[in-house]
């Protein structure tokens, strides 16, 4: 299988678990759509706390672990929202 196709079904499992878990069958498309981009913006936040961008403080060293756990964040938001507009990995493919 694909490792785009792969993530796509770890993230439909997740999301579908997820549902389940918490009881949040009412939540509709759009609400959880929102609740996906304020989601990223969020883990975007934390990226940049990693990259140094406060110019008034002191640099610290990138943690580079930090760094890629702030990106696959950010692409677990990404792919739920894809999945949630019925996008395929192979659908993103194309669309890139």
């Amino acid at each position: 299988m694909d490792r785009l196709e792969h993530i796509f079904k770890l993230q439909e499992r997740f999301d579908t678990a997820l549902i389940e878990h918490r009881n949040l069958h009412h939540i509709s498309k759009e609400e959880w759509i929102q609740k996906e981009i304020l989601a990223i913006i969020s883990e975007l936040a934390e990226l940049l706390d990693e990259v140094n961008f406060k110019w008034w403080k002191n640099p610290q060293e990138l943690d580079e672990v930090a760094i890629k756990e702030e990106l696959v964040d950010i692409l677990h938001f990404f792919v739920s929202m894809c999945l949630k507009m019925n996008m395929t990995a192979e659908d993103l493919y194309q669309g890139y």
